[in-house]
């Protein structure tokens, strides 16, 4: 890992650093735990690392043949690892995914909810194609809340489990040609934050970590490498963090007055985006 990437994590403040090996071992050894979006970057670092930590990681994806080649990796090394096939914008497949994970392992203990699509597009090059609007959706609210719809009953019938939410600072600071990813993230992240309070009675906590950029398969069409951003794994060692110290939610120091500027300024947050655009064209 890069020093750049290192003091980028620091500016970013304490709690989005590593967590001892030790404690990590703690908090997931011998639980099973169901990463989506396994395939590549987070989710397949975030895999790798908590089965290394001795968790029976279950992968989940739509590319097979990647999760088989990180189930071998995983594996080789002495670790545990399933993988399943599973596209979730599909209903059907979401609840095969359910019923066979369960058939296999009896429970899920851990559920890291990081399969996600981005879709960076203005209102009018949307036009004749909001299909992808639907699929994003699919992927970033819809298949993730149907899938923890039929894992959290036994997670709520044994009294314990953990959320963890990988969601985007777009939540928080909206911004123009990013409507529809942010408006998908922003869904499950409100359902979550109706659904919290019920399942905490019941002994099942949630984590929700709003990500700056992460540099990724998924963010390298839209963002330059150069750019300051955390890389898939040290986003993945903040995931196992999570893990250990489970806070309700982890965004940047910076995020929160921000957000609190721009809802209060929204006209003038709105125009010098206006303006910005009308530049850049």
């Amino acid at each position: 890992m890069s020093v750049t990437h290192d003091i980028y994590r620091l500016v970013l403040g304490p709690s989005w650093s590593r967590a001892a090996p030790a404690r990590l071992e703690a908090a997931v050894g011998d639980r099973v735990v169901l990463v989506t979006g396994a395939s590549s970057g987070i989710g397949a670092c975030t895999a790798e690392l908590l089965a290394a930590a001795g968790a029976h990681v279950l992968l989940a994806a739509r590319r097979v043949d990647r999760l088989q080649e990180l189930a071998d990796r995983i594996t080789a090394t002495g670790g545990r690892a399933t993988p399943y096939g599973v596209d979730l914008t599909d209903p059907e497949a979401v609840d095969r995914l359910v019923v066979d994970v369960l058939a296999d392992h009896g429970r899920v203990d851990v559920v890291v909810s990081n399969a996600g699509k981005s879709i960076r597009r203005s209102l009018a090059a949307t036009e004749g194609r909001f299909h992808d609007v639907t699929r994003t959706d699919g992927v970033n609210y819809l298949g993730p809340a149907r899938l923890l719809s039929g894992l959290l009953p036994g997670m709520r019938a044994r009294g314990t489990g953990h959320i963890v939410n990988v969601s985007s600072l777009n939540v928080d600071l909206p911004v123009a040609h990013w409507a529809g990813y942010s408006a998908s993230k922003a869904a499950f992240e409100t359902w979550l934050r109706c659904v919290a309070p019920e399942i905490r009675a019941d002994g099942v906590v949630v984590t929700s970590i709003h990500f700056p950029l992460v540099h990724t398969p998924m963010s390298a069409p839209t963002y330059s490498p150069r750019l300051p951003g955390l890389t898939a794994e040290s986003a993945a060692e903040v995931i196992a963090r999570s893990l250990v110290h489970r806070p309700r939610l982890l965004v940047p120091w910076w995020v929160r007055p921000a957000a609190v500027l721009t809802t209060l300024a929204q006209g003038p947050y709105e125009a010098v985006q206006s303006q910005v655009l009308r530049w850049s064209r």
